[in-house]
């Protein structure tokens, strides 16, 4: 693998360019420098960069060419680095995205479960579109899959986030013009937020599985997906509670878990599991415009009203 030219990978023909105009001849050669220096010899984003290393780390395992001569150490700076590169999505409710540390990973997997009716399908819809932001207003310029199970998924509802999310950025452009905003907003329209969300219907476990099966061609081009869970009722002697259903052995394969839950008709996302916060609770509210944070009334109006986040909220459009 070490001599393998560059031209024999499966990179985009824009990226691959760039690659030999810096003078990258082999595999090697880029595999040898970590995301954030390739990124800045080569003039891309560090997101392409990382894409760029897992393409080429992705092919060579795949034709059998990684052998001991070619494993690469990492230092735990460089782990850091790369941990912080790969971004999040944001939901659109800034308390939730305070105890994820930011939002929804990417390259992790996010378990959300939760009673019937809560907002996990609301919440998934709400990521599908939001992982599409241009990358000029914070976003990452992504793509979504969509594997339903129970025929949730609602396109009349994603138009309507999706509009939303649109006008926001209208908004932003607006009080902060800019050359390059302005110009991702042209591409930044209802349709091709809906033209880059792919969704799978499944029936029963056996096109389930046909799925999963077929998933990992498709995601050699499409690399974001995020997975829910329902709740089941477990039955006990003396009381019963709402728990996971696909059970503890799954709850493993998560590297983070959100329990989305009632508690006096109010609507609660909790953090149960995660490598880097701590557990939390915080309130959230499904609106006409998608997932958002609790609007608080004036403090002279609340007795015993909490201290709010200092994080401006997203506004309401």
């Amino acid at each position: 693998m070490e001599q393998r030219e560059l031209g024999s990978f499966p990179l985009p023909p824009s990226l691959r360019a760039k690659l030999v105009a810096a003078g990258f001849q082999t595999a090697q050669e880029v595999l040898d420098v970590g995301p954030c220096e390739l990124s800045k010899e080569i003039g891309i984003s560090k997101q392409e960069a990382l894409e760029i290393l897992q393409v080429i780390k992705g092919d060579c395992h795949g034709n059998g060419e990684v052998s001991g001569n070619t494993v690469r150490k990492y230092t735990a700076l460089e782990l850091l680095q790369e941990e912080q590169i790969q971004g999040f999505i944001v939901t659109f409710c800034s308390a939730l995205d305070d105890i994820l540390g930011g939002g929804v990973h990417l390259m992790k997997v996010t378990e959300i479960c939760g009673a019937p009716g809560v907002g996990k399908t609301q919440l998934c819809m709400q990521l599908v579109v939001d992982v599409q932001f241009p990358e000029c207003f914070g976003g990452l310029a992504g793509e979504a899959v969509f594997i339903d199970t129970e025929g949730s998924f609602m396109v009349d509802r994603v138009v309507d986030l999706a509009s939303a999310c649109v006008q926001h950025c209208r908004l932003i452009a607006e009080m902060h013009p800019e050359e390059d905003q302005q110009a991702a907003l042209e591409a930044f329209t209802l349709e091709n937020i809906l033209s880059h969300i792919y969704y799978f219907r499944c029936h029963d476990y056996v096109e389930l599985l046909a799925q999963i099966y077929l998933l990992p061609d498709f995601l050699a081009e499409h690399s974001k997906v995020v997975l829910t869970n329902q709740m089941t009722t477990k039955i006990g002697q003396k009381h019963s509670s709402l728990i996971p259903a696909l059970g503890e052995s799954w709850g493993h394969a998560a590297t983070i878990r959100i329990i989305l839950h009632w508690e006096n008709k109010q609507r609660l996302a909790t953090l149960y599991k995660s490598p880097s916060q701590k557990e939390s609770t915080v309130p959230y509210c499904v609106t006409p415009h998608g997932f958002r944070d609790i609007q608080h009334p004036p403090p002279d109006l609340a007795e015993n009203r909490t201290n709010p986040r200092k994080r401006p909220r997203v506004e309401e459009q």
